[in-house]
Parts: C-alpha cells; structure tokens; sequence
C-alpha cells in the first residue's frame, strides 16, 4: 500500500529513499540554482507547470537537472460529482513523463464544479 500525503511518502518502494523533501516556491529559484542545498527532492505544484513555455517551465527543467521533482496537486477533484477532467490528466501526464516525476500526489476533495475551479 502507498500513501502520499504532500511531501511524505510512505511506501514500499524505491522512491522512499529520496530522503526529505521542500516545496519549490518560485521565490527561491535562483538560490536553489546557485546554492545547491542538500535536500532529496523537491514538491512542484502542478498547476503552476502545465503550460507549454514559460519562465516557471524553464526554472523546473533547470532545477529537475540537479534534483528530483514530484508533483503536487490541487485541481484533480477526485471527490468531484464530476467526471475527471481528461484534459488535466492529459497535460498532468506529459509534464510527469517531462520531468521525470517519481510520484504524483493531489487533495482528495471537491475542488470544482460546473466549469469552476476554487483550488480549496
């Protein structure tokens, strides 16, 4: 059995053995860059990665060349009325196969409905 909760893993697996973990924060990009601290990994939210360019594209590439990143999101709405967004699944999983993601974790809770996204 698995079970993620944010940067915490608890698992029968390989991926447990990245060690502790802190969340990217754009912020903090050029100091992860030029600093290199010794952290095992590091947790991007999802949602802030799922486009096809930008300056947040290009600091995760950068930064995935040093460390492992996993993904974190809070859009998926598993306990959603409706159905899963394929279209979200779809770009969750070209940007996991992109970097390279050990895992992927997301809230289990209703984060939307009718079209509307409140990320709560």
């Amino acid at each position: 059995m698995k079970l993620s909760l944010g940067s915490l893993y608890f698992g029968e697996s390989s991926m447990n053995t990245l060690g502790f973990g802190l969340g990217l924060r754009p912020d903090h990009y050029d100091a992860i860059l030029s600093e290199r601290p010794s952290v095992g990994f590091f947790e991007a939210l999802t949602e802030n990665y799922l486009v096809p360019g930008g300056k947040a594209l290009h600091y995760l590439e950068r930064i995935r060349a040093n460390y492992p990143i996993v993904l974190h999101g809070v859009s998926l709405s598993i306990g959603s009325t409706e159905p899963l967004n394929h279209e979200y699944l779809k770009l969750l999983k070209g940007l996991s196969r992109r970097i390279q993601a050990p895992w992927i974790s997301d809230h289990l809770c209703w984060t939307g409905t009718e079209g509307l996204n409140l990320h709560d």
